[in-house]
């Protein structure tokens, strides 16, 4: 063997973990995160989805508040996917699938109400030192993983054209608010934004101080609603401007898949 093949400066940049973990790889880390979940979404032919957020504590056997949270999000999950397209029904297209953080939960339930459905689900999952690992509920092919945050978001983001927001701690404020920035700022198309659990949601933000401290603007408490079930929920966004049909919206190009791409973010 020659004396060269042992050595890290030898290998191939591809097969050296070393290198391609390292710090100045971090931007085609980035890159790879993205492709590969890209690839994986458009091999499923996901076109739209409909993001749920919610609390990972969130328990069906748990009390009698949070079951009741846990069955209006699987129910919630079944009708969407039954009546938002997510059943393939464009062409092998799949339209306003229903996609969350991927772990347990609300989460859980809501891919769980999915499959109920026969349709597909993703689980944008991500890897964490508790609380996170992926629901027996998503679809196989769909179950991503990510390293950065960044990524996730971006992924969560780039084809939702609608948000339902159960209750939930940290990380469900955080997915919360930056998607509603993203569409204060115009830098994702506007899209409907339902909160469950009008109660819950009022207690733990008072939206209407912030307008009061001048720090939002009166306009942006429209741009969410609230429901109290699964039904109302669904029925919101549809009230909203979800579209059941992106098919006519988007054109027939879609369908051409070298020359599509997700329009969910500017």
């Amino acid at each position: 063997m020659n004396k060269h093949e042992q050595e890290a400066a030898y290998r191939l940049a591809a097969l050296d973990q070393d290198f391609i973990l390292g710090d100045s790889m971090r931007g085609a880390r980035f890159m790879m995160e993205y492709t590969k979940a890209e690839q994986h979404l458009r091999a499923q032919k996901i076109l739209s989805t409909i993001v749920v957020f919610g609390s990972a504590r969130v328990r069906e056997d748990g009390n009698e508040w949070q079951a009741r949270v846990y069955a209006a999000a699987r129910e919630f999950g079944r009708l969407a996917s039954a009546r938002g397209g997510a059943l393939a029904e464009n062409d092998g297209w799949r339209t306003n699938v229903i996609a969350t953080g991927g772990g347990p939960g609300v989460m859980e339930a809501a891919n769980r109400g999915a499959q109920d459905a026969g349709a597909v689900t993703i689980g944008f999952n991500i890897a964490l030192p508790f609380e996170q690992e992926p629901n027996p509920y998503i679809t196989p092919d769909l179950c991503l993983q990510f390293h950065y945050f960044a990524m996730r978001k971006m992924h969560l983001a780039m084809r939702a054209r609608a948000l339902v927001v159960f209750p939930g701690g940290f990380g469900t404020l955080d997915e919360l608010f930056e998607l509603l920035t993203l569409n204060q700022t115009g830098k994702s198309p506007d899209m409907p934004v339902v909160l469950y659990d009008r109660a819950f949601w009022n207690k733990i933000v008072n939206f209407e101080a912030l307008v009061e401290a001048g720090v939002i603007a009166e306009t942006d408490l429209e741009r969410f609603d609230f429901a109290d079930d699964a039904e109302a929920a669904w029925e919101s966004l549809l009230s909203r401007g979800l579209s059941t049909n992106e098919e006519t919206e988007s054109g027939a190009g879609i369908a051409v898949l070298s020359d599509w791409e997700p329009s969910g973010l500017m």
